[in-house]
């Protein structure tokens, strides 16, 4: 069987059955690959090195769960959902620099944007990103 890599949706009920640390793992990465892309795009002749420092200020824990706090009000009440079990799952592990509250609420925002990437929910995706692109924590 193949798998077509461009056209990976899941229905809203599939991606709600995933448990939420599911949802995370794949929303940690969707962040970061786009967060790379927006860092290339406008920074293009910055050093590889350099572009991963400016990576890590806004995918570390620290980072994530200010961006959340700065977008919590504008979500609707199934992107709450998804971030609140996100938030509330138990994973077993804090990273050595967050803190546990940081690193929950981080997860819950992993949670939420694994959760609208593999709904394909692109769009939205986009405008939670330039929300967090302004607020340049």
């Amino acid at each position: 069987m193949e798998f077509d890599f461009l056209n990976n949706k899941l229905t809203i009920n599939e991606a709600k059955q995933l448990n939420p640390l599911v949802l995370a793992f794949i929303g940690d990465s969707a962040y970061e690959v786009f967060i790379r892309t927006y860092l290339v795009n406008n920074n293009r002749d910055m050093s590889a090195h350099r572009l991963h420092l400016n990576t890590i200020s806004f995918v570390k824990a620290h980072c994530q769960s200010e961006f959340m706090k700065g977008i919590e009000n504008i979500l609707n009440e199934e992107e709450l959902s998804i971030y609140r079990r996100g938030r509330n799952a138990k994973s077993g592990t804090v990273p050595k620099n967050a803190d546990v509250q940081e690193y929950r609420v981080a997860t819950g925002f992993e949670a939420l944007i694994g959760f609208l990437y593999l709904t394909n929910q692109l769009g939205r995706i986009n405008e939670l990103l330039n929300i967090i692109i302004n607020l340049g924590i």
